[in-house]
């Protein structure tokens, strides 16, 4: 099953006194591109948090938030650094000896200031574990949207497919009635023009034109991306790029059908192809 590399997902949990968030968004991309933004205190999970995305997903921009708040009325204390407090105020001291004029300050100047407010004193280890667990059950939320999402381009892919193979049909159908139409024309403006022409030359000639018109190859080959494409759709994993490269390869052949057109009918085959073709590309682009 195909799936789609457009999805949001969000999880929260609580755990003891704080409540967990993760917040996912995928978009497409070439590759698997993660970007995590995590509190301070979780940051040595990053390793562990790109494995279990990496697990899951194997393309697409994927953008990671985590929020951690504690509960309400569990609100830690602010523990103070007085070491580093008497350091500070005494640096402050000196430097006013030496300042033209004095600048006043207050307690909140020397409360912003780096390393003065202490971690609360807790055990940030079964909480880590709780982050993980939350993100495990983000993902599958995260997969589950990519895969219905993807099930839909699926189902897009499939009737594209059906239009390609009716316009393969008829063009296939046409070329007899064409390859007719044009001997006749041609053995036509022949006799209008020579009073004694040279059949045996003229029938050369008409093979050769026949050669060069004719589209037997490429309608096969597209019969056979056609399948290709309808068989990849069915498969697991990232087939995304596979996809795209049938896309490139149906639209070659549909140009090769169009520089061959001798008439109007295979002509706008030609073009209802190519606009079936774009339009799978296009959805192509977002799917894994």
């Amino acid at each position: 099953m195909i799936r789609s590399m457009t999805a949001f997902a969000a999880h929260e949990a609580n755990a003891g006194r704080f409540a967990l968030g993760w917040e996912l968004r995928s978009v497409n991309h070439r590759y698997l591109d993660i970007s995590i933004r995590l509190p301070e205190q979780f940051r040595s999970l990053e390793p562990e948090i790109r494995t279990l995305i990496g697990n899951r997903l194997k393309r697409g921009k994927v953008e990671c938030s985590l929020f951690c708040r504690v509960l309400d009325g569990e609100e830690p204390g602010i523990r103070i650094n007085h070491s580093l407090v008497r350091n500070v105020l005494a640096a402050a001291g000196e430097i006013e000896t030496i300042m033209p004029a004095r600048s006043a300050f207050s307690a909140l100047d020397i409360l912003r200031w780096p390393g003065v407010q202490l971690d609360a004193d807790i055990n940030w280890s079964p909480l880590k574990v709780q982050v993980l667990k939350s993100l495990e059950a983000a993902l599958i939320i995260l997969s589950g949207v990519r895969e219905r999402e993807g099930a839909q381009l699926a189902a897009m892919i499939r009737e594209r497919c059906r239009g390609m193979r009716e316009q393969v049909k008829r063009a296939r159908e046409s070329m007899p009635d064409i390859l007719r139409t044009v001997r006749t024309k041609l053995e036509k403006r022949i006799t209008e023009l020579v009073k004694e022409p040279d059949y045996d030359r003229f029938e050369q000639e008409i093979v050769y034109l026949m050669q060069k018109m004719d589209v037997d190859e490429e309608l096969d080959r597209l019969g056979t991306h056609i399948d290709e494409v309808e068989s990849v759709i069915d498969q697991n994993g990232a087939v995304g790029r596979r996809l795209d490269f049938l896309m490139q390869e149906m639209n070659r052949e549909a140009n090769t059908l169009g520089s061959k057109s001798a008439d109007t009918r295979t002509t706008r085959v030609s073009v209802e192809l190519k606009v079936l073709i774009e339009q799978m590309r296009e959805q192509v682009q977002n799917i894994e």
